[in-house]
């Protein structure tokens, strides 16, 4: 990779291109399923569906890093100052000659393409989702602020994965470009609930404390993940035989360092265990703090109830693959579900904590108020 430039906006244009058209199939298939429907209907249809295709965005993230294809394409946001592998197929083919199981590879670099190319398919779905909003807040009755915080966050995440590639594969950043994708994930969930208008729920407060533990614990899982700490303990509930091992927690989360360095030089293996062990303490944290929320969910109507049974079974998903992770030497197939497992929790969540009660408008207090008193 020696020579490449980092940055190379030569292949802009065209993966422009690639990712209208793109974005124009998905609109083309979302406008022919919701064509004889109302126009609010088409509105939460898109909605939902540029949701669903951030999670998806999310789980592919996933497999990219866990294939080591985060730098198949060493350069950003093209591949060799290419807009796909097959222009770039001699210098991935120099590359992957010159060190096979290095981290420029064919398969790799069309990981890392997929994932760009899902990523901005994405962002041009969330740009028409915030025009068309936009355009209908006068019937809609509000402006779109979640859709269009999406989109300025999305500029974001397109930076910090601009940043993975540029700083190879800095693990604050890769965390931070994890976490960014459930920050954009719940901002589209946000958005969805607005336009559904679903009745307020008194536990509204309580998700939304729940869902910041989650979005903690998923901090320290990508940490765990970027550091590659998934094995640093073996076993369960100890951890390498022991209930609390020897651990190096200020080296562990010395947040401003290269991938497997430390000031002293290389990462040492007890902070790789002290990633591990917080990891875990924190995720009894969480499934307390869910297992809490359901029980008071299941006090509730028949939605509640529903949103028990969803939050009870990613629980038990998140804690099968977490220890499947463990168990069976971190299999890619349980570490993609835990990634899943984490995005839908954050949806779930954050759909139950935007169903606030929205405040009384003065007018209609003083109404009230004129009501009572005759």
């Amino acid at each position: 990779m020696n020579g490449v430039a980092l940055v190379d906006m030569a292949p802009a244009l065209e993966l422009l291109a690639i990712a209208t058209l793109l974005a124009g199939i998905v609109l083309a298939l979302w406008w022919w399923r919701a064509r004889r429907t109302t126009a609010l209907a088409r509105h939460v249809a898109l909605a939902a569906l540029t949701a669903f295709l951030t999670a998806d965005l999310i789980v592919f993230g996933s497999f990219t890093r866990l294939t080591d294809s985060g730098l198949g394409c060493p350069d950003w946001p093209g591949c060799y100052g290419q807009s796909s592998p097959f222009a770039a197929s001699t210098q991935i083919g120099h590359a992957e000659r010159a060190l096979p199981s290095g981290p420029v590879t064919v398969s790799k670099a069309w990981i890392e393409m997929i994932h760009r190319y899902l990523a901005m398919t994405v962002g041009a779905l969330i740009l028409v989702l915030t025009v068309t909003l936009w355009r209908a807040r006068a019937t809609l009755g509000r402006a779109p602020w979640w859709a269009t915080a999406a989109l300025a966050w999305v500029l974001v995440q397109g930076l910090f994965g601009k940043y993975t590639v540029t700083l190879r594969l800095y693990p604050a950043v890769v965390t931070a470009h994890l976490l960014g994708g459930m920050v954009l994930l719940a901002l589209l969930v946000a958005q969805l609930q607005t336009l559904q208008r679903a009745p307020a729920l008194p536990v509204a407060r309580a998700a939304a404390a729940v869902l910041a533990l989650v979005a903690v614990q998923i901090a320290l899982g990508g940490w765990v993940s970027s550091n590659y700490a998934v094995l640093a303990c073996r076993g369960f509930p100890q951890c390498n035989g022991q209930w609390w091992p020897e651990a190096d927690f200020a080296q562990g989360f010395t947040l401003l360092r290269q991938l497997g360095r430390s000031t002293q030089g290389f990462v040492e293996f007890n902070a790789l265990v002290a990633i591990q062990q917080v990891h875990r303490i924190a995720a009894l944290v969480v499934a307390l703090a869910v297992i809490a929320l359901t029980l008071r969910l299941r006090r509730g109507g028949h939605a509640e109830r529903r949103a028990a049974v969803w939050l009870l079974a990613l629980l038990v998903l998140q804690v099968a693959s977490g220890l499947s992770n463990v168990l069976l030497d971190w299999p890619l197939l349980a570490a993609l579900l835990h990634t899943a497992g984490a995005a839908a929790l954050v949806a779930v969540l954050t759909a139950l904590a935007c169903r606030r009660a929205a405040p009384r408008a003065p007018a209609a207090a003083e109404a009230a108020w004129r009501h009572r008193r005759a």
